[in-house]
């Protein structure tokens, strides 16, 4: 395990946690796997939503839904997004077995053919930065970065609430 020098260990005293997340956010946002994507015809977020598309259709079907809230974006934003992507030929959308006014959302070859370099390149990013920290550590990490979110939430949440009233 690396050890921190006492200055290092000076700064993170005096440094909140947000900013702390706020500047790994960054660096990945500005070294993200989306990026990687070479394509004149999607925008930045187009990607992002395309990168979350391949990784998660592998594992459960996908709706518009799903994308509002991963990305706590509103609707008509996601419905722009997905209307460019099909028209692009990214996607395509199919009606849900279930409930035919459900649309599931599907990577096409042309996305397909992404898939594999963007997971090369998270498994490579991923690997960079837990590097030297014991698995123990990282699950640890893990599991307090999802705290931190679910009471961001709940925080959030509770600031909506109070605010509609």
């Amino acid at each position: 395990m690396n050890i921190i020098d006492q200055e290092t260990r000076q700064k993170l005293n005096n440094m909140h946690v947000g900013r702390l997340i706020r500047i790994l956010s960054h660096s990945m946002r500005r070294h993200n796997p989306a990026e990687m994507i070479e394509n004149k015809d999607l925008t930045s977020m187009q990607k992002h939503v395309l990168k979350f598309i391949l990784l998660e259709s592998i594992h459960r079907d996908l709706y518009q839904k799903d994308i509002e809230e991963e990305f706590q974006i509103r609707k008509p934003t996601v419905t722009g997004i997905l209307q460019l992507m099909e028209k692009n030929g990214y996607i395509y959308r199919e009606c849900a077995k279930q409930d035919a006014r459900l649309k599931r959302i599907l990577p096409t070859e042309k996305a397909e053919s992404l898939r594999q370099p963007i997971l090369h390149s998270i498994e490579e990013d991923e690997a960079a930065m837990i590097r030297g920290i014991p698995k123990e550590d990282v699950e640890l990490c893990k599991q307090v970065l999802w705290q931190m979110c679910a009471n961001r939430k709940k925080m959030c949440n509770k600031k909506d609430s109070n605010y509609k009233k």
